[in-house]
């Protein structure tokens, strides 16, 4: 059953699925058509995620359990709800003690049945898998390691002896298990288990084994045959060794009929591929587009020429887009990703080796190699498979330019040969053995997590001319969409994904939307801004590149006429978000080479400035902005939830909803009042839950034009002929050139009511009612929800 409309919601040991069963008579009256809960398998003990599962066996718990599970979805089916699962197939925790598959890999190496179950690089340890788990070298820590209770402790943590082992001194005791304990430093360059991104607490899943695909979904099926699930959202499928192959295997498992989306992140115009049956992606391409359309251009390039003169020529910043994203790839895949580029170059070693005419292809080349076309894959990776098709998309992704520039890293012509070499290995062009099948799945794997490591949690903290664009799927170094482009989007939606997920605010996105909405606004007044940057510029930063960060995100995380009232976010909480921009940012600290002295001198500034006393300044400042942000996020919400798609709606969000990066975003859910955005919200949603089949497959799109002096301001649409959503985009400079004077929508034929006006507010369309004044359409809110009456 295709869902109508979702609703996000976060469990954790503070929101529990009982605790979910007492909020499903509020939602049901919301009006969406399906809860999407968050993880459920059993995960880490405390985790506020649930994506470190532990057990793909068990329903967590600490959530109350299965029968607490078919509980809730029992509640929802007495209120017209489903259920939508977000389902981890690409890793697992690699916490031994909590993880019984990986405790017996552990403990009895390549021979435990589960040692299919994850991509273990054996021969490249010597045997041992490593665990870089240890605070400090190995030497430092051995007075630290016991046996006791058949296990080897260093603190709190517990590992399995090998069969005949527990009697032997240390050093032999270590020798002789099937892994090695190492210093945590370890793990970006002798780390030989595939893991999920940089992260080496979480190891990756070999899901395309058939065996360990059954294994690690019988529970999540079961839900699905037993009726208590309804949709799944697959999380971060671009780790997978093949996504096309595992999504058609879930479909086939699932019966074909569970609506099911992938958490894929298309690069701008980047085709989902034709061949995955899937609903469509979980939505982040709707929320850039819909982001970029309340988004000034003009405004935008003249913050980024300002940002550049403010923030200087310094490294990273003020640099153009494109540069500090080639500039982040290089440092993550020289650095954070070395252990995954010197599998890629074994194995590419092992391939010319067997083959004489590869031969003699040095293993500095390789690597090389490796570096320099990974760095120009311009999308999170390319989709094929040794020996299989290759689509024109894969040989974009891996492109001819990108082996001539990857070529110029090369003195010697024929050392340069092995970037052709590596671009057939990586398109699956040299055969399907093991090696070959390997390297290219593999390079497509790290590929992805090169692109969300460099992209999403680096350049994203460095470029920061407007920091609403900073968000995922997002192009900060073009970050407004046309009215045009938004349309062309909306059509193909409709005509080849027209049930895929549309989102504003997750639990991943950087700033909620109302955040992203009030920097948006930004773009509109660049000159404001100047204005504001001068008068705060007595709170001293550590960098203009943080100042100008900071004060932007105090803009989007301050509400106008904020006095300290109760329900406005508590301004403290912008310390830890700005803490985690500068580490994540690199620049003069990160997360494994903290400056302890330049991290307190950022938390001393935002106390003293944009959380603190600065605060003050900045609601002042907002007071001018307010209306023109409320527009925008008003108008934003409003596209999501009548766009092609189906709309998920994150926790909260249906009212005013202000949080930064995770885990701020991800605090227990709460209830609280409603306000305009919750009577937008709520006459959309009930419309969709009543007309159905406007919003279906079978629905259309079909773009209206304003006409006038400002019929640039209006962005407006048409639901198979039934519903009109217009909205005011850019409202600022809407208001500074005059407003709508002179400027109508021509409507479609029939009598239109507008549901969110006041009752008995229609107007008629067609012939005999002729054009609809803007400035009389908007009289009551800057958005219009119609529907055809009769």
């Amino acid at each position: 059953m295709t869902p109508t409309a979702t609703y996000r919601l976060q469990l954790q040991p503070d929101f529990t699925f009982s605790a979910a069963a007492k909020v499903v008579p509020y939602l049901a009256a919301l009006g969406v058509s399906h809860l999407h809960l968050s993880p459920v398998l059993e995960a880490v003990p405390g985790s506020a995620h649930g994506y470190d599962v532990v057990d793909h066996a068990s329903v967590r718990a600490e959530l109350g359990g299965e029968q607490a599970l078919r509980r809730l979805a029992g509640t929802a089916r007495e209120y017209g709800l489903g259920l939508v699962l977000d389902i981890v197939p690409n890793h697992m925790a690699a916490a031994p003690p909590h993880n019984k598959a990986l405790w017996d890999v552990l403990r009895e190496g390549r021979d435990s049945p589960y040692a299919r179950w994850f991509d273990i690089d054996w021969e490249a340890g010597g045997g041992q898998m490593l665990l870089p788990v240890l605070p400090a070298p190995l030497g430092d820590e051995l007075g630290a390691l016991r046996v006791a209770d058949g296990m080897l402790h260093h603190g709190d943590q517990r590992f399995p002896l090998a069969a005949g082992t527990a009697h032997l001194p240390l050093p032999a005791l270590l020798d002789a298990q099937h892994y090695r304990l190492a210093w945590w430093r370890l793990a970006r360059t002798e780390l030989n288990y595939r893991r999920f991104f940089t992260i080496p607490e979480l190891i990756g899943v070999r899901v395309e084994d058939p065996e360990v695909f059954a294994a690690t979904h019988a529970k999540i099926l079961e839900l699905v045959r037993d009726g208590v699930v309804e949709g799944l959202r697959v999380d971060h499928p671009d780790g997978l060794a093949d996504p096309q192959e595992y999504l058609r295997r879930l479909n086939e498992a699932t019966g074909g009929d569970c609506w099911t989306v992938v958490e894929k992140i298309l690069a701008d115009d980047e085709p989902l591929p034709a061949g995955w049956p899937v609903a469509g992606t979980t939505g982040y391409d709707a929320l850039r587009h819909i982001d970029g359309v309340f988004t000034d251009p003009a405004g935008a390039a003249a913050l980024e020429a300002r940002y550049r003169d403010v923030t200087g020529p310094v490294g990273d910043r003020g640099g153009y887009w494109e540069g500090t994203v080639r500039r982040a790839a290089y440092k993550v895949v020289i650095h954070e990703l070395a252990a995954e580029t010197a599998f890629l170059v074994r194995t590419a070693g092992r391939v010319c080796a067997a083959d004489p005419a590869l031969r003699d292809h040095a293993p500095w080349a390789l690597r090389t190699a490796i570096q320099e076309l990974l760095v120009r894959v311009p999308v999170y990776r390319p989709y094929t498979t040794a020996g299989g098709p290759c689509p024109k998309a894969a040989e974009a992704a891996v492109s001819e330019e990108a082996v001539r520039q990857a070529k110029a890293a090369f003195t010697v012509e024929q050392e340069a040969r092995a970037v052709d070499v590596v671009r057939e290995l990586a398109l699956g062009r040299l055969g399907t053995g093991p090696d070959q099948t390997a390297f290219c799945a593999r390079f497509a794997q790290t590929a992805s997590a090169l692109r969300a490591k460099s992209v999403e949690d680096t350049a994203f903290y460095r470029y920061v001319p407007l920091i609403s664009a900073n968000e995922v799927g997002g192009d900060p170094g073009s970050p407004a969409v046309s009215p045009e482009r938004f349309h062309t989007y909306c059509a193909r939606l409709a005509r080849d994904w027209p049930s895929t997920g549309t989102v504003l605010t997750t639990h991943d996105t950087k700033r909620s939307a109302d955040v992203r909405a009030a920097i948006a606004v930004l773009s509109e007044c660049p000159e404001r801004w100047d204005q504001l940057l001068e008068r705060v510029a007595g709170v001293v930063a550590p960098d203009p590149q943080l100042a100008w960060q900071a004060w932007q995100t105090a803009v989007g995380f301050t509400p106008y006429g904020e006095s300290g009232q109760s329900g406005a976010p508590d301004g403290e909480r912008m310390v830890p978000a700005l803490l985690k921009s500068v580490r994540e940012a690199g620049l003069h600290t990160s997360w494994t080479e903290a400056d302890p002295l330049y991290e307190q001198a950022v938390a001393d500034f935002v106390a003293a400035g944009p959380a603190g006393p600065g605060r003050r300044t900045v609601a002042a400042f907002n007071r001018g902005l307010g209306p023109y942000a409320r527009a925008s996020a008003l108008g934003a919400a409003l596209v999501q939830l009548t766009m092609p798609g189906v709309p998920d709606l994150y926790q909260g969000t249906e009212r005013e909803y202000f949080a930064l990066v995770d885990p701020d975003n991800r605090r227990p859910f709460r209830t609280g009042p409603p306000d305009e955005k919750t009577v937008v919200t709520t006459a959309a949603l009930r419309l969709r839950a009543e007309r159905p089949k406007v919003f279906s497959e079978s629905g259309t799109y079909t773009p209206l034009y304003p006409t006038g002096p400002a019929a640039a301001h209006c962005l407006a649409f048409c639901r198979t002929g039934e519903v009109i959503t217009a909205v005011t985009r850019l409202p600022l400079r809407l208001a500074e050139a005059g407003g709508w004077a002179g400027t109508e929508l021509t409507l479609p034929e029939g009598r239109w009511a507008d549901l969110l006006a006041s009752p008995g507010r229609e107007f008629e369309g067609g012939a005999g009612g002729g054009p609809v004044d803007l400035a009389l359409l908007f009289a009551e809110r800057p958005v219009a929800l119609l529907s055809r009456q009769g």
